[in-house]
């Protein structure tokens, strides 16, 4: 039986701007209660907040954090089920990299890979721990959806640490998915480039080599991506899953 998301208590990471401001509208719209999590950008977070509020009547909250430190995941989950009564969708969307030629071993430094590890992997295990004993205690369980990236499944993306670290995280998703028992669906969607703000970063000529490898030769959509988390959610019946939406940019078998 589909999922019904209208008053479920939803945590967005790094939900101000781009993809995850999107994602948080679209739970909204579905009658979701919704905590925005940002690191820096407090003013979009509160508009944002703002907007939903007055268009869709939900309880929403907007909470600063470092999705990357242990402490802060567990005080942002903490805070959202204080603040709105509970969590039962948790939507780990921060991310890390920093756009360099793919094939230059010498234009990422340690702390650049260290960075990357810590915000494409350890960010969403300290996030998935905290929340794991309400989903565990919810009647209904809980979900957990990663926003990972085709370059998890592709040597190709902002940088080869960038690359790397995602395929870490959506093993750990599937790794998840299969030990930590029957009450919570873990999954991933894995976008192509989007023509986010951070998106915008890149080079035109990087675009039009995406759009012309890509199988539909186009960039894929932010509204898809984020209708792919809404899909996710609602599915009773898929767990340990990753779901691209990257206009066929890695078509595999």
């Amino acid at each position: 039986m589909p999922y019904s998301l209208k008053n479920r208590n939803v945590l967005v990471t790094a939900g101000s701007r781009g993809l995850g401001a999107v994602v948080a509208q679209k739970f909204a719209a579905e009658g979701s209660n919704v905590a925005i999590n940002y690191f820096s950008s407090k003013d979009a977070a509160e508009k944002l907040a703002e907007e939903i509020r007055g268009k869709y009547r939900v309880k929403i909250v907007f909470i600063q954090g470092d999705a990357s430190i242990q402490t802060d995941c567990q005080r942002i989950v903490q805070t959202t089920i204080e603040e709105l009564g509970g969590l039962d969708v948790l939507i780990s969307n921060a991310g890390w990299t920093k756009i360099v030629p793919f094939n230059d071993l010498d234009a990422m430094l340690e702390e650049d890979w260290d960075k990357c590890w810590s915000n494409n992997v350890k960010g969403h295990l300290w996030l998935f721990k905290a929340a794991l004993p309400t989903f565990k205690a919810n009647p209904e369980g809980g979900v957990f959806l990663l926003t990972s990236s085709a370059a998890a499944i592709s040597a190709s993306g902002s940088s080869l640490p960038y690359s790397v670290t995602k395929a870490a995280g959506l093993h750990m998703i599937k790794c998840l998915a299969q030990t930590q028992g029957n009450k919570v669906r873990v999954n991933a969607v894995l976008p192509g480039l989007l023509m986010t703000e951070w998106g915008l970063r890149f080079p035109q000529e990087k675009i039009d080599a995406i759009k012309a490898k890509a199988a539909l030769n186009a960039l894929a959509e932010v509204e898809d991506a984020a209708e792919a988390f809404i899909s996710l959610a609602k599915n009773s019946s898929q767990t340990g899953q990753a779901v691209q939406v990257d206009s066929g940019f890695v078509i595999k078998y």
